[in-house]
């Protein structure tokens, strides 16, 4: 169907259109998710297909939603530079929407959401178009929006300890992996506060999450010999690490707060994590050993 025609869906109040079925209009939705054209992509497809999320009008058909929504998470993956990433990274944020539907409702077994968890974690380390802005073409932001995915499937029931863990590792190697992008839109941030709902599940023990901030760290340390040139150190992926643990830091000492339209985030973000002291410190310690020269320990700081 036309622009034209999504277009007066939306002026008229969103609703259902009464000349297509539902499976009809959700898979043309879902396609128009890769749409290079944003009026189509983030003033049309998203809105309404989060809307009706919302509304409950697909939740006896979440579980068909969510495996439409994998292929794409898969289409292009691999291309960098190309309006492939789009739909890519607009699946992955109605992905999460779904997640939240399903969190709020109850409405799915936990063998459908640990498979969504792994496809979207295949996706999000595999991911190589980091760019934010696209001009003509609006946003792209598949960190961000992956980012928002890792978040919802943090926050669900489904997952316990080890799947949190291995969402943690997912986020560690997003930030190490090597790529040709500085994160220049919030990225740091967001994916920050993905590991905080991580952390605010309460079921992460602390020496398991030191340990993975000291692989973050042993990331970002000046190697003995540095190189003349400019794009030889620090690379953008040390960059991009560098400005997650100071925001990773920073939201713990602020004991930053869940979103306010998720249910879910008001009794999970009620209190800081169980060991936020510890996890400050151990974050610490990181961006000290960044650089020693500038960030000094105190002489008479208590060790944990």
């Amino acid at each position: 169907m036309s622009e034209v025609y999504w277009q007066a869906v939306m002026s008229g109040g969103m609703t259902l259109p009464r000349d297509r079925s539902l499976s009809e209009a959700t898979v043309e939705l879902v396609q128009l998710l890769g749409s290079p054209n944003p009026r189509v992509r983030e003033d049309v497809a998203y809105p309404l297909l989060t809307t009706w999320i919302g509304q409950g009008v697909y939740d006896e058909l979440l579980g068909g939603l969510g495996d439409g929504l994998l292929p794409g998470l898969r289409h292009g993956l691999g291309h960098d530079g190309d309006a492939s990433v789009l739909r890519r990274s607009y699946s992955a944020l109605v992905l999460a929407e779904v997640l939240a539907r399903d969190e709020s409702e109850h409405l799915l077994p936990r063998t459908t959401v640990l498979a969504w968890g792994d496809e979207a974690a295949g996706w999000y380390v595999r991911e190589n178009d980091h760019r934010g802005w696209l001009g003509a073409q609006g946003w792209a932001q598949a960190v961000t929006h992956g980012a928002e995915l890792m978040a919802a499937l943090a926050r669900s029931r489904h997952l316990g300890a080890l799947e949190l863990t291995v969402l943690l590792d997912v986020v560690g190697d997003r930030l190490l992996a090597p790529t040709p992008y500085v994160w220049r839109h919030g990225e740091d941030d967001r994916l920050a506060f993905a590991v905080m709902t991580m952390l605010h599940r309460d079921v992460l023990e602390p020496g398991l999450v030191e340990a993975w901030l000291n692989r973050l760290g042993s990331g970002v340390v000046h190697p003995p010999t540095r190189g003349h040139r400019d794009d030889e150190w620090p690379t953008p992926a040390v960059r991009n690490t560098s400005a997650f643990l100071r925001a990773l830091h920073l939201q713990l000492a602020l004991g930053v707060q869940g979103r306010s339209d998720l249910r879910s985030d008001a009794a999970l973000f009620a209190r800081p994590p169980r060991h936020r002291a510890d996890l400050l410190l151990a974050v610490l310690d990181q961006v000290r050993a960044e650089s020693p020269g500038l960030y000094r320990e105190p002489a008479n700081r208590p060790r944990h």
